[in-house]
């Protein structure tokens, strides 16, 4: 057995089956490699000041709060360290770590294999003891995390903490030996390994995936009054557990939800099962049939928060969402925008292809879209929010995109104290108004 690379001076160990790899030493080691890819001087400056930019007519303003969140920033530095720490090793990763493209690219750069899954199902058989798996903050199925125990690999497990706090509870209605319903999307990485941990080992608890209300109020009524079992099953096919009878399953359930969801939408889900179970067993029948979480992300509801007074307060022209297409809490914020106000989904800088031409994710198409004269001429207010997923580097190379299109260099409109703090060279002919 050869030595655990995580033990002092390269002690012999038998290799953990799981590795915390965030020790301050560690730490210290891959801070600076992480802060020279997603460092921003500009945002970090517009963040801690609250302010925003203004130059040749185009206002730049930035969501309270946005971006990276404690659990992505927590996945990626453990995603580093295990780089560092485990030399020599093959270093796997579950899927991918976080939902951003650039991210994943660069985990990928320092030689991390993503392992992806082929019909739902990960290739783990050519593992060994002396490889490295990473499980990314999404988490993964129970089955995934028993079948890297039984091969004895390493284990670095970034699973984000209110994601295990959705698991806890799921495990309790589980035990209680109600059906869990998920509101969450039946696809997504997280909403998977949640609804593993719905089932016991013997088979004989079940869980429900919802996706929309119009899929609530369709399991809301037929608790109310039944209805056709074959149209139902088929209807949410692939988002139930193995032997789900809606006849004899929705008798008692308890709601969760993917943590990435809308807050309010998974509120209004959770009163339309309540609803539906007192309607069919009684207001006084209830605590017999009905459990409820609040299961939301903290760090997603911040951001949604932040969007939705800047929608209401600030006067804009038009709002840059940037982050991964996949990133479902990313998705939430221009849904958001586009209640609003012209919104664009971007994924980096390079979408913005001229001041009259812009790619931009299309989530009722799920595809790219071309779309001109986006930004208009003269005055303008340019919003920009990312979600939990996305870089503060990526939002920085957004607005220097921004102002390249009317002639600006953006870090001459820093002020000239916090140009040199941060290093950038210094200028006279600043001409920022904040």
């Amino acid at each position: 057995m050869s030595n655990d690379p995580s033990q002092p001076n390269g002690a012999a160990a038998v290799p953990k089956k799981r590795m915390n790899l965030r020790t301050p030493e560690v730490m210290k080691i891959v801070q600076e490699q992480v802060e020279e890819h997603y460092r921003s001087p500009v945002v970090e400056y517009l963040r801690h000041t609250k302010s925003y930019l203004s130059a040749n007519g185009l206002t730049v303003k930035l969501a309270k709060v946005f971006g990276f969140c404690y659990g992505v920033e927590r996945a990626i530095n453990l995603a580093y360290a295990s780089a560092k720490v485990f030399k020599g090793h093959n270093i796997y990763l579950l899927g991918e770590i976080i939902h951003n493209p650039e991210v994943n690219d660069q985990i990928r750069d320092m030689g991390i294999k993503q392992l992806k899954e082929t019909r739902g199902v990960y290739d783990l058989d050519g593992l060994t003891e002396e490889d490295v798996v990473i499980v990314p903050a999404f988490g993964a199925e129970v089955k995934v995390l028993q079948r890297l125990k039984e091969i004895g690999c390493y284990q670095v497990d970034t699973t984000c903490g209110d994601v295990m706090s959705v698991w806890k509870r799921v495990r309790q209605y589980r035990n209680q030996g109600t059906t869990s319903i998920i509101h969450g999307k039946a696809w997504h990485e997280e909403t998977k390994a949640t609804v593993s941990q719905a089932i016991s080992e013997n088979g004989g608890t079940h869980y429900l995936v919802v996706f929309t209300l119009d899929e609530t109020d369709y399991v809301c009524d037929y608790i109310r009054k039944g209805g056709d079992k074959a149209e139902f099953l088929k209807k949410f096919e692939g988002a139930y557990s193995p032997g789900f009878d809606p006849d004899q399953h929705l008798v008692s359930v308890g709601v969760a939800n993917q943590t990435t969801m809308m807050k309010n939408e998974t509120e209004e889900v959770q009163r339309r099962f309540e609803k539906a179970m007192v309607d069919r067993f009684g207001r006084e029948n209830l605590d017999q049939h009905f459990r409820k979480a609040d299961t939301i992300c903290g760090a997603t509801q911040e951001r949604q928060d932040a969007l939705s007074e800047m929608l209401s307060v600030e006067k804009m022209n038009l709002l840059l969402v940037v982050g991964g297409y996949n990133s479902s809490n990313t998705s939430h914020l221009a849904e958001m925008g586009e209640a609003m106000l012209p919104t664009y989904f971007i994924k980096n800088s390079e979408k913005l292809i001229s001041p009259t031409e812009i790619s931009h994710y299309d989530q009722h198409k799920q595809q790219e879209v071309i779309s001109h004269d986006w930004l208009p001429e003269g005055n303008v207010v340019v919003g920009i929010t990312a979600g939990a997923s996305c870089p503060n580097n990526l939002l920085e190379e957004t607005i220097h995109r921004l102002y390249q299109f009317r002639g600006v260099d953006v870090e001459k409109l820093l002020p000239a104290d916090y140009r040199e703090i941060v290093g950038l060279a210094p200028v006279t002919d600043s001409s920022a108004h904040h």
